[in-house]
């Protein structure tokens, strides 16, 4: 059973569990299914607004999408919600990232 497989299967008792579907994006994007992790990255957040690293994740993947602009997008929206979270780091990370492109 594959790790897409595992997650699935544990997302159909509990899919609004934000690390689960985070999980599941994470493993979308390693398999270059950009769209579909896209996707799960906006589920995430729909579920939990203030889980900070679905923004950088999902930019990451924009950018391995060839999305550059909607990378630049994403990472100004987390960057907004890193400040409003208290999430110094992250919003140095996203902040670096968002300056290199």
């Amino acid at each position: 059973m594959t790790r897409i497989e595992q997650l699935e299967g544990l997302m159909a008792r509990e899919p609004d569990d934000a690390f689960l579907n985070f999980g599941l994006a994470i493993e979308l994007a390693k398999l270059e299914r950009f769209d579909e992790s896209v996707s799960r990255f906006d589920r995430v957040l729909e579920i939990d607004p203030n889980y900070i690293a679905a923004h950088h994740h999902k930019a990451l993947t924009l950018v391995a999408k060839g999305d550059v602009a909607a990378a630049k997008q994403e990472l100004e929206r987390g960057v907004q919600a890193a400040g409003a979270c208290g999430e110094m780091h992250a919003k140095s990370e996203m902040s670096e990232l968002l300056d290199s492109l």
